[in-house]
């Protein structure tokens, strides 16, 4: 079979094995990506064996993906994966013993990435950036803190743990989704804060990072009509003139999921993705409706960015890395596990 390019829409499959419809999704050419949930999940063996035929139906690049944050937000629980803290418990670690929670943050990162890519997953989702405003039901336990320079530094050393088991990281929600209350799965958040309170707080994280450091950001299904009356995924301000321009960040950038209801406000699932690439970003993503997928797949006109590729392509692993029993044996990740299971789950 053909060697293909990896395009710019990342779908999801259904069950814990890959149907032959599926199969023929993933092959279609605008197709560079999957996303793994819960359901996707029995086991690290089972999880492995969905890899593989995700693999084999698909010759040539291709990104899996899966929302593995630590807290509520981990979509592999228990046979064999790690249960791993919120990233409020780690902020709240940072407050009494700051520099044991650099520490712990590195070794739940390195642990979080290790496991997935022991099952041949290539990327979390994660960390999120979002301040801790104690105000947003959908960011809540996710949030590290609310000091903008916490989050930076706890959200590094995360990703510095990522990057030991070979993993990058994602950044969301740019440029900011902790300020506002409404969920962008159901309803549509409006932030009525000016640019620059939301730039000297929210998005510092991503200015002190930087594409560098974090190679890959998501943005917010939220509007901030003192700065565009489009939601920040489908906003040119925010994407091009503010994240490319202003803070000058060249990494990868994901839309959210486009089938939230914070999304609809861009029409149907092919206006939503022409809108978010327009604006800027690289690659979008439709969860949980593979009618929507199948329809925009057969509607999207946009030529594949060879920008937009080549971020793609810089996310993906370098190296191949052990499987899940080698992994089970290795004294590293066995010592990263005890540790952060003795600070918050004693």
């Amino acid at each position: 079979m053909k060697q293909l390019t990896p395009g710019s829409v990342l779908v999801d499959v259904q069950g814990k094995t890959l149907t032959d419809e599926e199969a023929k999704r993933i092959q279609h050419p605008l197709v560079g990506g999957i996303i793994l949930f819960a359901r996707n999940y029995e086991s690290p063996e089972q999880l492995c064996a969905l890899t593989q035929q995700i693999r084999a139906a698909r010759p040539g690049p291709l990104l899996i993906a899966v929302d593995h944050e630590g807290g509520r937000v981990q979509r592999f629980r228990d046979n064999g994966f790690t249960h791993l803290p919120s990233m409020q418990d780690l902020g709240k670690y940072y407050d009494t013993e700051p520099m044991l929670a650099l520490r712990a943050a590195t070794e739940i990162g390195y642990v979080l990435a290790a496991e997935l890519r022991a099952c041949d997953v290539d990327l979390s989702f994660a960390p999120v950036l979002d301040l801790d405003y104690q105000v947003s039901t959908v960011i809540g336990s996710r949030s590290f803190h609310r000091n903008p320079t916490v989050v930076t530094l706890l959200a590094k050393s995360v990703i510095q743990g990522m990057a030991l088991a070979g993993m990058a990281a994602c950044g969301k929600h740019f440029p900011g989704h902790g300020f506002v209350d409404a969920d962008s799965h159901i309803a549509i958040p409006v932030d009525e804060r000016e640019l620059e309170d939301i730039l000297n707080e929210d998005s510092m994280p991503y200015t002190w990072l930087g594409d560098m450091v974090l190679p890959a950001v998501m943005p917010a299904h939220v509007i901030y009509p003192k700065v565009d009356s489009k939601n920040a995924g489908f906003s040119k301000i925010w994407l091009q003139d503010i994240l490319r321009q202003r803070l000058h960040y060249q990494g990868m950038i994901f839309s959210d999921d486009l089938t939230m209801e914070g999304a609809s406000v861009a029409g149907n699932i092919t206006d939503r993705a022409k809108a978010a690439l327009s604006a800027g970003a690289d690659m979008v993503l439709v969860c949980n409706r593979p009618d929507l997928a199948d329809q925009l797949l057969s509607q999207l006109d946009i030529p594949i960015n060879p920008d937009s590729t080549q971020r793609l392509l810089r996310l993906l692993p370098k190296q191949p890395f052990m499987s899940w029993p080698e992994l089970q044996q290795y004294t590293r990740y066995q010592d990263a596990r005890s540790y952060q299971a003795q600070i918050f789950f004693k």
